[in-house]
């Protein structure tokens, strides 16, 4: 499912007074929401569904394919996400 995939969703789970603009809206809000509470607070729960938190990768060695020299890859933070249990059992 894409984004535009699950604004339709969206839209039809809310009803047929909704339109695909506020759809759109409520999912970009709540898409926005989820990454400035991450940006924040580093860790976003929403009971039922999940956990977004900010993962660390540490600096490592690896080597570049096309040349197979070494080189140095700097150390970065990801966005990881672990499913609730009950999400997990519903699969």
């Amino acid at each position: 499912m894409n984004k535009a995939e699950l604004i339709e969703a969206v839209q039809k789970a809310l009803g047929p007074d909704t339109t695909k603009r506020g759809a759109e809206d409520a999912v970009s809000a709540v898409l926005d929401t989820i990454a400035k509470g991450v940006k924040k607070d580093k860790k976003v729960q929403i009971i039922g569904f999940g956990t977004f938190e900010v993962k660390k990768r540490a600096a490592r060695m690896g080597r570049n394919p096309k040349t197979g020299e070494s080189m140095k890859i700097a150390a970065s933070k990801s966005v990881g996400f672990k499913p609730s249990s009950a999400l997990k059992s519903s699969l």
